[in-house]
């Protein structure tokens, strides 16, 4: 299949969910008059419709792990041999930075469909025909590609042949697209474990140097706090806080073990005496302590007074209720810096700080400017990013807000090894980025928006209009 082809099957796609639709939407009401049971009719043709939307998600999987797999074979043949290690690393980072702006997804995302796509397009031929036949879905397809990593050449095919071929030698009972994700992941890592050529103690000793702690912000104040340990670890963590949970558990008591057992991970990793006897019911307990981090908090100056009850601004995290941001420059003044904005249209006013030097200042502001790193679909918090000059100071750039720019280490990195270059920024917006192929990706700016004024009865002494 060549690019062209690619494209009128992309386009044969969108003509069979048009088609559908259409003989969903007309077809099911003209049936034959003898029906007996006509709505049976149409609630048959709506299932025969979802399971033919299901084949043609996995047909159009497949055609995006093609492409993606040939834009890679591209851009590899473009750039050439690689003359050093770290070019070859840069030309990995340009073509998943590429692939990952035109899909608008995170390079987390793209280089796992990069290497999946690989891994279907050259090792696992079984999975890629039966994903382009609709039989199996796209998650059935990232599941054997992810229970094949590590397997030799050999062990990867006959994993894939138990599944998916009938014929071979004691095939699966039940082919791998009529078992749900959850249960397919089961029996695939079942067998994976039965046949694979390496010891489980050497494969462990290497999954352990992938061990990490993940964070990802969630709505309403919240986040999420995962990490990845060896099993007797975290299932002795898991077994600990549980215990001691339960042990505060009482007639007096108002939080559920779920609370509990989060208030007891929050109280010992912050610091806290482990002491929880005196936490109150409510939705936050009161004897978790305060987090020491340098982070800043950009909070609306009606807010702060607690006139309004519009959200604060957490650095790296967004928008946290405003008792929350009281609670936390108040009980962590010397690590959080306090940030108001202006009530006319929002942007920041000025910092909080217990000392001046200009290159403090200078940081502040573009963290305050980009939020993040600008490099378009990173998340990384802006406390970690480094301050670089968008014109190099070689070449007369000069250290000032419109000639400087955040990226995370990665993109920094990517910036200087890569033909990946930012574009100008200026005071309140971050740099835009061009890649190699020379299209023109902008960065997600911070939305700042003008902040709710209260009612003039609630300002007392603010008001300013006369009685």
């Amino acid at each position: 299949m060549d690019s062209r082809a690619a494209v009128a099957t992309a386009e044969a796609l969108s003509v069979s969910f048009a088609e559908l639709a259409s003989v969903l939407r007309d077809g099911t009401d003209s049936g034959c008059s003898g029906d007996a049971d006509p709505m049976r009719r149409r609630a048959d043709g709506f299932l025969d419709g979802l399971a033919e939307i299901s084949r043609l998600d996995a047909k159009s999987a497949a055609l995006k792990a093609w492409l993606a797999a040939g834009y890679s074979a591209a851009a590899e043949a473009l750039a050439g041999p690689a003359a050093s290690p770290e070019d070859n690393t840069g030309q990995e980072m340009a073509v998943v930075a590429e692939v990952a702006c035109v899909l608008t997804v995170s390079e987390r995302a793209a280089g796992a469909l990069l290497a999946e796509a690989h891994s279907l397009t050259t090792a696992l031929p079984l999975t890629f025909s039966a994903l382009q036949a609709g039989t199996i879905s796209w998650q059935h397809a990232r599941i054997m590609v992810d229970e094949t990593t590590n397997l030799d050449p050999a062990g990867a095919q006959a994993l894939e042949a138990h599944f998916l071929d009938p014929h071979v030698v004691n095939p699966a009972r039940g082919f791998a697209g009529e078992l749900i994700p959850g249960r397919f992941r089961h029996k695939a890592r079942t067998w994976r474990e039965r046949h694979h050529p390496v010891s489980i103690e050497k494969r462990h000793i290497k999954s352990a140097a992938d061990r990490r702690l993940e964070y990802a912000p969630d709505r309403d104040g919240m986040a999420w706090l995962s990490a990845y340990l060896p099993a007797d670890q975290a299932a002795g963590i898991w077994n600990r806080t549980t215990t001691a949970a339960r042990a505060l558990q009482g007639p007096h008591e108002d939080r559920n073990l779920s609370q509990l057992r989060a208030d007891t991970a929050a109280t010992w990793l912050l610091g806290g005496t482990g002491d929880q006897t005196d936490m109150d019911g409510g939705s936050v307990a009161a004897g978790v302590p305060s987090p020491r981090a340098q982070v800043l908090i950009t909070v609306p100056v009606m807010a702060l007074l607690g006139q309004t009850d519009e959200p604060a601004m957490l650095d790296g995290y967004g928008p946290i209720p405003p008792s929350m941001a009281r609670h936390l420059i108040a009980d962590g003044a010397e690590s959080f810096h306090r940030v108001l904005i202006d009530p006319r249209d929002g942007a920041p006013l000025e910092i909080g700080r217990t000392s001046y030097r200009l290159t403090k200042a200078q940081r502040q502001w573009l963290r305050l400017r980009d939020g993040k790193c600008p490099f378009p679909g990173c998340s990384n918090h802006s406390l970690d990013n480094e301050a670089d000059h968008l014109l190099a100071w070689a070449h007369g750039g000069a250290t000032g807000i419109h000639n400087l720019g955040q990226p995370c280490r990665k993109h920094h990195r990517l910036r200087h090894i890569t033909g990946w270059k930012p574009t100008t920024a200026t005071k309140n917006e971050p740099p835009g980025w061009i890649s190699p192929t020379g299209r023109h990706y902008a960065s997600e700016h911070p939305d700042w928006e003008p902040p709710t004024l209260p009612a003039p009865e609630t300002t007392g002494a603010l008001c300013t209009t006369p009685p």
